[in-house]
């Protein structure tokens, strides 16, 4: 599939996606297009099941700065139902990558606003640059961090949330690292080093079951005690059963690596 505004390459023998944001030149902000192109790249990969994972990152400087100014002007002339539905398109991307069947780890090279947060917050596993700055910076357009706030206050909690919502101040990669919203913190000529490395690590996981265990860790907070109880045990029943988990126990037990690793 071709894309004008994005690429999407693959490596570890087809194994990783990268989906790579190429607008530099406006700090790979969002417009309709973009928004388009990136929904419709991870729903084509959704039925890959070779993926153990999927890389977002940006082209040039910075990850992402969210929406373009042509787009803000386009959505002060436009209709309330227009808006609405624009708004929704944002949300089913953002849906799209959260509920990814297999990991999805953004690299993040550079700074992040607004919905670039959102990219970020519906990823998995975040490695960011030490130098990215990031702010919810919605508030001083006089507007909000609408269609994000499902997946940033998931993951950092009300009580983060309420705070950085409402006074739309930058913070570092490092705070966004104690907040919960980037995983890991590095130099930039580490950064590459880094996202190799997470990759390494879940190439070694079962394709089938890295893709159950971010369903569980996505749903099982949802669950009444009841559900939870029942849901696990089926899972690791269905797990143990599988033949990829019975080549993943035999595989410990003659200390040899499992099928699916990539040297």
């Amino acid at each position: 599939m071709e894309y004008t505004l994005l690429s999407v390459e693959r490596s570890f023998q087809n194994r990783v996606a990268t989906v790579t944001l190429r607008r530099p030149e406006v700090h790979n902000a969002f417009n309709a297009q973009l928004i388009e192109e990136l929904r419709t790249a991870f729903t084509a990969l959704r039925d890959d099941e070779q993926l153990h994972a999927v890389v977002l990152t940006g082209a040039g400087a910075s990850f992402s700065a969210g929406a373009d100014i042509k787009m803000m002007q386009q959505a002060v002339n436009v209709s309330r139902e227009e808006n609405v539905a624009e708004a929704l398109r944002l949300a089913d991307l953002f849906e799209a990558i959260n509920t990814f069947p297999c990991p999805v780890v953004a690299r993040v090279n550079g700074t992040a606003m607004g919905g670039g947060l959102g990219l970020i917050a519906a990823c998995d596993l975040v490695i960011a640059v030490e130098t990215a700055r990031f702010a919810f910076s919605e508030v001083r357009l006089g507007i909000a961090p609408a269609v994000i706030a499902p997946y940033v206050v998931r993951k950092i909690g009300e009580g983060q949330a309420r705070a950085l919502f409402v006074t739309g101040e930058q913070f570092t990669a490092a705070r966004a690292r104690e907040l919960g919203l980037v995983h890991v913190v590095v130099a930039a000529q580490e950064l590459d080093a880094a996202v190799e490395q997470a990759l390494h690590n879940l190439l070694r996981g079962g394709p089938r079951a890295l893709r159950a265990c971010k369903a569980l860790a996505l749903q099982v907070g949802t669950l009444s005690r009841e559900e939870a109880r029942d849901y696990t045990a089926s899972l690791i029943a269905d797990l143990r059963a599988s033949p990829e988990g019975q080549e993943g126990l035999r595989a410990f037990l003659e200390k040899r690596k499992a099928n699916w690793v990539v040297s």
